[in-house]
């Protein structure tokens, strides 16, 4: 299997990597296992993973590191670690899925992450899982390259209350077939656009045109009173 010798694992259980790639309208068009219970096994083993990392890495108390975790195991934070392990392009999908896009759907490519550590946990062991995270994920978080901040809106309205100002999001473009509809809105502060975003739904569109507004250090222009 051409991904677990990118990834230098050597196994004798191919079969479940398949599985932990096998997404579950690919599993029913075949009659076979879909990713699901590697997810369930994954997501625990990630808890774990992180749990301990943030312990030992940091003196935070309890609240904090539970706020820091779901910060990095997120379903933005997963969808990322996904992408540059390059996990979607190796997605079994079903014919309707594929056509709609799914190896690029966010909540199947983060699920994907945790189905395969599921299957490294079953396959290679607990510490084999660690060395793998700490190899390909953890430089990820401590060179804070990646934003793994999930509610863009909210931040965004922390800001503009700093100062009072009105915040207004609109929808603005709505494109595609029924089943894989693309939506962009734009986010307005005292009537200016700050931001635009595109997605697949209304709700994401949203989140990401605020994130666009936090990108373009919208707290420093609001100050100033005037668009960046």
């Amino acid at each position: 299997m051409e991904l677990l010798e990118k990834l230098g694992i050597k196994t004798n259980q191919p079969e479940l990597y398949e599985t932990a790639l096998t997404h579950t309208s690919y599993a029913n068009e075949n009659h076979v296992e879909s990713y699901e219970r590697l997810e369930y096994l994954g997501d625990a083993v990630l808890e774990l993973i992180m749990s301990e990392y943030l312990y030992k890495k940091t003196h935070e108390v309890e609240g904090v590191m539970t706020k820091l975790r779901s910060h990095y195991v997120c379903e933005n934070a997963l969808y990322e670690y996904s992408l540059r392990l390059g996990y979607n392009e190796y997605l079994k999908l079903g014919h309707g899925e594929e056509e709609s896009g799914g190896k690029y759907r966010k909540a199947i490519v983060a699920d994907i992450f945790e189905s395969m550590l599921g299957a490294m946990y079953l396959d290679q062991g607990l510490d084999f899982v660690k060395n793998f995270m700490a190899e390909n994920i953890i430089p990820v978080i401590e060179s804070q390259s990646l934003d793994f901040f999930d509610d863009y809106k909210s931040k965004l309205q922390e800001l503009v209350q700093t100062d009072k100002k009105s915040l207004e999001y609109e929808l603005i473009d709505e494109s595609g077939p029924a089943h894989n509809k693309v939506f962009t809105a734009i986010v307005k502060i005292n009537d200016v656009v700050y931001g635009k975003g595109t997605a697949h739904s209304k709700k994401e569109a949203e989140q990401a045109a605020a994130r666009d507004a936090i990108n373009k250090s919208v707290g420093e222009v609001i100050k100033r009173g005037t668009p960046q």
